[in-house]
């Protein structure tokens, strides 16, 4: 069994009944569970109409840092996510790369977003680009290791990488690892202890060699998956099971789903 442990369902170009077919073409590949994720609050509510009522898919709450133009109060953000079915606070985090110019705006969102992860006792998914030291040091300073969280789409260096390990957190790892111009990635993945890595798609986006061009599904995990159990040179049934673990670690709240 593997887990998608960050795609974006919603953003898919499917009709409802559509994304019931990209659950079945999942399920046919092994992939039986799904972490859908938040990217603005202003688009939570029409987010849960869409998933509604698909098996084994498990929702957040957040503002992504590229989404600052649709960021809402910290109070908005905890009232929101403080529901039974958010397991999770984000996407949040810091984005340098796209959008040095909001700075400012991104670490108060990421530091409101690591308050209220500790106040609901949830954990973070964190998007990082180009941020390497802002990211760890606001974790660091506001107790980001109180509520833990990962580290998603990696793509920073093994320093990064270690640097959040060692505050609890995870690293999840999307179609990117397959691309021909990630070799430092792929490093950094060889290096990442077994028991604090994810998998994930980013679906609708980054779809895996050899889908390249394709809009990414999360039956795509499992192309992910086996170029990992590859570079670790282990059986892709054991990283299967590894990994799932690891996402029921993370998110306690979708065992009381399942």
């Amino acid at each position: 069994m593997l887990v998608d442990s960050h795609c974006h369902l919603d953003r898919l170009n499917k009709s409802k009944s559509e994304l019931k077919e990209v659950i079945k073409n999942a399920n046919a590949k092994g992939v039986e569970h799904f972490l859908c994720v938040c990217v603005s609050v202003n688009d939570y509510t029409s987010m849960m109409d869409m998933i509604d009522g698909l098996p084994n898919v498990y929702a957040t709450c957040g503002v992504h840092p590229l989404h600052q133009d649709e960021a809402c109060t910290k109070q908005e953000l905890h009232d929101t996510a403080n529901s039974k079915e958010v397991v999770a606070i984000g996407e949040t985090g810091l984005d340098y790369f796209y959008s040095p110019e909001s700075k400012e705006v991104q670490v108060k969102s990421f530091i409101e977003h690591i308050q209220v992860a500790n106040e609901l006792q949830k954990p973070l998914v964190i998007h990082t680009r180009d941020a390497r030291e802002d990211t760890i040091s606001l974790l660091k300073k506001h107790g980001g290791e109180q509520c833990g969280g990962v580290l998603h789409c990696f793509t920073e260096n093994w320093e990064m990488a270690k640097a959040a390990i060692d505050l609890g957190f995870y690293i999840s790892i999307s179609g990117i690892v397959t691309f021909r111009n990630a070799s430092e990635l792929r490093e950094v993945v060889k290096k990442v202890p077994l028991d604090r890595l994810l998998v994930e798609t980013d679906s609708p986006w980054l779809a895996p060699v050899p889908h390249r061009g394709k809009q990414n599904e999360p039956a795509f995990v499992k192309e992910v998956a086996q170029f990992i159990a590859d570079l670790k040179q282990i059986p892709l049934e054991k990283l299967a099971q590894v990994t799932t673990e690891n996402f029921f670690e993370l998110f306690p709240l979708t065992r009381q789903q399942v």
